[in-house]
């Protein structure tokens, strides 16, 4: 249990810490390169993955290309989420993307769907509509919060379709982490060096340090969502739902009580329903 409630902390600071940077001039775009640096780094040196799987003839590296692409941006919607929308309404954004890659499991993977998980899906929903309300926003401003809310919500359930593409080639996850931690740095270094050589925004220790630090913490919440199932090996349903809730009520609880910030009656009705929607859904996969 000890694993789970380390990583619900790490998924937890991440969100803080995009909420912090804009307040110390940090660059998101310079951190969200360097925290892949980091990333890369610890997956190689801590999870040791063995890249003789990706010589396959069957090696997914589309999917892998599509992730190295995906990760940094869904990472820059997120920070921009996090500024716009907060930190509650972005995590449970975030959370509630399982629906999406729910559906994609019926559709695309033949996955069975039950009352449970169907239910599930409904409310969650019902809680994407609740917590996407306007919260006391004028009308162009919830808007553009909403729009970054459904960015977080369909960018997540891409990386999880992405994810499971490989999977089912065969790909172990380490090994796929690591390759698309590897490539999305490559990437995200040529556009900062262009951006620094242009003047754009210039390299700089601050943004390195943070990034850094980002990605400490982010990799801290995999190896811990990892280790958590490898503790648990025989309640894969407890640490979905665990992650997933605790995520959602964490995060809740450090956006209204640390930062302040302001919900509204159908927002935490629809954090209430997300933590429902969830529970059904770890239900149906018993």
């Amino acid at each position: 249990m000890l694993f789970l409630i380390l990583s619900v902390a790490c998924s937890v600071l991440v969100s803080v810490l995009l909420k912090l940077a804009p307040r110390r001039g940090i660059d998101i775009a310079q951190a969200v390169t360097w925290n892949y640096l980091a990333a890369s780094a610890l997956s190689l040196l801590v999870l040791q993955p063995s890249l003789q799987t990706l010589q396959s003839g069957h090696t997914p590296w589309l999917a892998l290309l599509g992730l190295a692409v995906a990760l940094p941006g869904i990472f820059l919607v997120l920070a921009r989420a996090v500024r716009e929308a907060g930190i509650v309404r972005s995590d449970v954004a975030q959370r509630l993307s399982l629906l999406l890659s729910l559906a994609a499991a019926f559709l695309l993977f033949g996955e069975h769907a039950n009352g449970w998980k169907l239910a599930g899906l409904g409310l969650g929903l019902l809680a994407i509509v609740g917590v996407s309300a306007r919260n006391g926003e004028t009308a162009s401003r919830a808007g553009g919060t909403w729009g970054w809310l459904l960015g977080v919500w369909i960018g997540f359930a891409l990386i999880d379709i992405l994810l499971k593409r490989v999977a089912l080639a065969g790909t172990p996850s380490t090994a796929a982490l690591l390759v698309s931690f590897g490539i999305a740095f490559v990437l995200m270094l040529a556009w900062q060096l262009q951006r620094h050589i242009s003047g754009t925004s210039k390299l700089t220790a601050g943004n390195l340090g943070y990034g850094l630090l980002l990605g400490l913490i982010n990799f801290g919440n995999i190896l811990f969502y990892v280790r958590a199932h490898q503790a648990m090996p025989h309640s894969p349903a407890t640490i979905f739902a665990g992650m997933n809730i605790g995520v959602v009520c964490l995060g809740a609880l450090v956006g209204v009580w640390v930062f302040g910030e302001k919900t509204s009656r159908l927002n935490r009705a629809g954090l209430l329903l997300a933590v429902v929607a969830i529970g059904l859904i770890a239900r149906g996969t018993l």
